[in-house]
């Protein structure tokens, strides 16, 4: 087998490998991690990082027979940071056995390139011979055209075909893999394709809205000075009869992600930069790739409320669930969170609109992953990325019913099968599911306030404890119970018990040494007495390292 590979990998020209490799040399002494969000540091390290993402993404398609995607992005990081990250033939996260590779080929020392190179083949089996293709999209960093060349330097030294979008979302990017390997049954793997599934679905579901008025169907869009801006812009007349668009820190002016944004939005709970609001008028806010979203309002006294994650896949499930209602169909519907939602929306879905809530581990691959074993399931993070799915029977079940129940139920139906179509199951998409929310409000007739007011959100906080080794943490049931250090866990329990509606989890971080502490409870105060308390648990049992928490200072 591995001289088989070999002499393949000579009839691809080792030499040639060599050549453009040193084109892309890798700087002394860096080593990177492929992780949730693939490789992201400052854009100058990045050169033979892109360059090799592109030779694996030939091997991945060639061992899975499919379209593999490669974004240039670096999300809500800085402007001076890029990243790249591969995508799998459904639109999903690289497999984890390839996440292992790609750090293996990023961290290869020159010499050693065509050895991994021969060693990933050899493991996977991979049948140089296959063709391969490759789809690249981009943000809009003034590195990110150059990095996107080197991945295709990568791609055509393997002898893989390629087509490269140039600037797109990242969520766009993996529906465009999505609809390749689904030989076009998803949708068109096109721009235009994108625009006029969504805005088609949108428009067919506000027809039916009774509301109507200008100033309803209003919104303010905050795009992080990024791809977002771009990317609204050019849709916006696809679906202008069924909301009016304002677009905010459109990268005219102002740096990517600074000031703005939704993760700026959501950290520091104030409206970015650079937009003026009312009250009670509805915001959002994307991230710099658009993949996440946060809403917002000013209320009449001007105190800001945030609606994050946990609310989207509140008003998002409650309405797919009232559909199911309608329809008649009982189907499994799920929503997934971690750790980190607020306990007041878990109580909210379960008890009040009884439909039933998991708990997983912190990542969107392991989000996504459980979200695929219900008839619908409906994911989001506390940051504002998630999405809905629907399985293949599920969609078509619901078509079938669009066309044959009587009245109020195929409407009902028919409003389902429209939502659907706005969904990007293939990601977390801050365009859908921002056309998603709009679409649920003017069905329900609710206002931003409204939507807020379905349940409180009890006080948290979120703290962090440097320790000399984040390892000597580990924890069970989707990172809610520290297994070890041993008293950990104890202590936590007799912290929890001395303050009302609370709870408190501890995780190691996955980038640095710190653990991350994060407790809730029915006040501010004794959310952040009980973050305090369990920081100094952390700090005495886990190896804290430097100064000692303070108490919290709001």
């Amino acid at each position: 087998m591995p001289e088989t590979i070999f002499l393949n990998f000579v009839d691809m020209d080792l030499g040639a490998i060599t050549k453009y490799s040193a084109l892309h040399a890798k700087p002394n002494g860096l080593i990177l991690q492929y992780g949730t969000a693939g490789f992201r540091t400052k854009a100058e390290h990045l050169d033979h990082v892109m360059f090799r993402m592109g030779l694996l993404a030939v091997l991945r398609s060639k061992q899975t027979k499919s379209t593999i995607g490669v974004m240039v992005t670096a999300s809500h990081n800085p402007e001076e940071d890029n990243g790249v990250k591969l995508v799998d033939p459904l639109g999903e996260m690289l497999a984890p056995s390839w996440e292992e590779h790609a750090t293996c080929l990023a961290n290869a020392e020159e010499q050693d390139m065509q050895r991994v190179l021969i060693d990933i083949s050899e493991k996977e089996a991979v049948n140089l011979q296959q063709d391969a293709f490759v789809v690249i999209g981009r943000d809009t960093r003034p590195s990110s055209e150059k990095l996107s060349q080197s991945v295709i330097d990568g791609v055509t030294v393997l002898g893989g075909q390629f087509h490269d979008y140039g600037l797109l979302t990242t969520p766009q990017l993996h529906y465009m893999v999505y609809c390749r390997n689904t030989g076009g049954r998803y949708g068109k793997a096109t721009i235009e394709g994108y625009y006029q599934k969504l805005s088609k679905a949108f428009v067919e579901l506000t027809k039916q809205a009774s509301c109507s008025g200008d100033e309803y169907r209003s919104l303010k869009v905050d795009c992080a000075n990024g791809i977002g801006a771009l990317k609204l812009r050019e849709m916006e007349h696809y679906f202008s009869q069924g909301l009016s668009v304002q677009l905010f820190n459109d990268g005219s002016k102002g740096k990517l992600n600074h000031l703005c944004g939704a993760d700026f939005v959501k950290s520091h709970q104030k409206p970015p930069q650079g937009m003026e609001i009312k009250s009670n008028e509805r915001c959002c806010s994307f991230d710099g790739d658009a993949d996440r979203i946060v809403y917002y309002y000013h209320d009449a006294d001007g105190h800001f409320h945030l609606i994050d994650g946990d609310k989207i896949a509140t008003l998002i499930s409650s309405f797919l669930k009232e559909l199911l209602v309608e329809i008649g169909e009982s189907l499994n519907i799920g929503v997934v969170q971690t750790a980190y939602a607020n306990g007041s929306s878990t109580r909210y879905l379960e008890e009040v609109m009884k439909v039933p809530v998991y708990c997983t581990k912190t990542g969107v691959k392991h989000l996504h992953h459980k979200a695929q074993e219900f008839d619908i399931g409906v994911y989001f993070e506390a940051n504002g990325h998630g999405t809905a799915l629907f399985s293949t029977a599920v969609e078509m079940k619901i078509k079938q019913s669009a066309e044959q129940l009587e009245d109020k139920k195929r409407k009902a139906a028919k409003m389902l099968e429209n939502i659907i179509d706005l969904f990007n199951q293939a990601a977390g998409d801050a365009i859908s599911d921002m056309l998603v929310i709009e679409a649920i409000l003017a069905l329900k007739g609710l206002t931003v306030q409204q939507w807020d007011a379905l349940y409180t959100d009890l006080p948290n906080r979120q703290l962090k404890v440097q320790v000399a080794d984040r390892r000597v943490i580990s924890t069970t049931n989707a990172e809610r119970q520290a297994v070890t250090p041993p008293g950990l866990q104890e202590a936590i329990n007799d912290l929890v018990k001395k303050y009302k509606l609370s709870r408190a989890f501890v995780r190691p971080s996955g980038t640095e040494d710190v653990v991350r502490v994060y407790a809730e409870a029915d006040s501010q105060e004794s959310a952040d007495h009980l973050a305090h308390e369990v920081s100094l648990a952390v700090f005495q049992l886990a190896g804290g390292i430097g100064e000692r928490p303070q108490p919290v200072t709001s």
